[in-house]
Order: C-alpha cells, then sequence, then structure tokens
C-alpha cells in the first residue's frame, strides 16, 4: 500500500508558524528577503515588549515597506542588501508611515521612558524612538 506518503505529509510542521533564521533568506528576491526580516524584527520587538502585534497595522507595514523597495532602483535594492543602517532606516520609515507607531502608544511609550524594554538588541530604538516623538 502506498498511501503510506499522505500520513509523512501529515506530519510536517506547517511552515507560517516556522520562524526563518536570519541569516538563510528563504528568497532569492530581495524586496521578499526585506519583508521576511522587516517582519521577523516586528515579531521580537512586540514578543520583548510582552505585546500582541497588532496584525492588521504590521500587514500594512510590511505592504509600506514593499511599495518603498520596488519604487527603488534594483541597484539600490542591492545596496541595501548590504547597508544595515540604511535597511534600518526603511524600516523605521514603513513602521511610522503605517501608523505602527500609533499603536500601543502610551504602553510602550512608558515602557521606553521607564528604560523597560526588556531585552531588545540596541537596532531596535529605531522603533522605540518613534515612541519618544
Amino acid at each position: 500500500m502506498e498511501h503510506g506518503g499522505s500520513t509523512a505529509t501529515c506530519l510536517r510542521p506547517v511552515p507560517s508558524r516556522m520562524l526563518r533564521p536570519m541569516a538563510q533568506p528563504a528568497s532569492s528576491d530581495p524586496v521578499q528577503t526585506f519583508r521576511e526580516e522587516f517582519r521577523q524584527h516586528l515579531e521580537v520587538f512586540y514578543a520583548r515588549l510582552k505585546l500582541a502585534p497588532p496584525y492588521h497595522s504590521v500587514e500594512k507595514a510590511i505592504a509600506q515597506l514593499t511599495a518603498s523597495l520596488k519604487a527603488m532602483a534594483p541597484e539600490e535594492r542591492m545596496r541595501l542588501a548590504s547597508d544595515p543602517v540604511g535597511r534600518w532606516a526603511q524600516y523605521r520609515k514603513a513602521f511610522v508611515d503605517s501608523g505602527l507607531h500609533q499603536k500601543h502608544r502610551g504602553i510602550i511609550a512608558g515602557l521606553a521612558k521607564s528604560g523597560q524594554t526588556g531585552d531588545l538588541p540596541k537596532e531596535y530604538e529605531h522603533f522605540l524612538s518613534a515612541f519618544r516623538s
């Protein structure tokens, strides 16, 4: 009997629930790679602050980033791939332009002001600073 293969299919993990390592992008398309990295940064940001991410606004931020990246020349996207400071600037712009900095504003501003932002790496200051302005 050869229907054993279908059983193995049922036992595979659901890909959408697995986190991809940042060092190994799942796509050779730079826009997709930036989108995935941005999504991971947003997941880390909200998880370490112990807040539920505002999912609709997260998707809006990712769409904002995508539009911004697609408006760039391919050479500029390639340059951005080797420029972490430039990438974070794009991520912050999408974060603010999408309105994410307005969600959980009081809570996150209070955490940022009191220095209770958990163990967020220093790069996340790009997001936190939006709550202080």
